[in-house]
């Protein structure tokens, strides 16, 4: 009997790993920044009330590069 051989590409392996973890740790960045903005100005975003302390006033786009690409 033939016993089945899995052949594995290792840096296909390594790039989806790490795509996995930098689109991982994007989401995770994102959701921290977007809470942080909330509680700054005590509303959601494009929640009006009376309570609200401030504006969420435009963005910019950021570039961070880490080892995780």
């Amino acid at each position: 009997m033939s016993e089945k051989i899995i052949q594995l590409n290792e840096g296909i392996i390594k790039d989806e790993l790490k795509e996995s973890v930098r689109s991982s740790v994007e989401e995770t960045l994102n959701g921290l920044l977007e809470k942080e903005a909330e509680e700054l100005v005590n509303a959601s975003k494009y929640e009006r009330t009376a309570e609200r302390e401030g504006y969420r006033a435009g963005h910019y786009y950021r570039s961070l590069t880490t080892t995780s690409g």
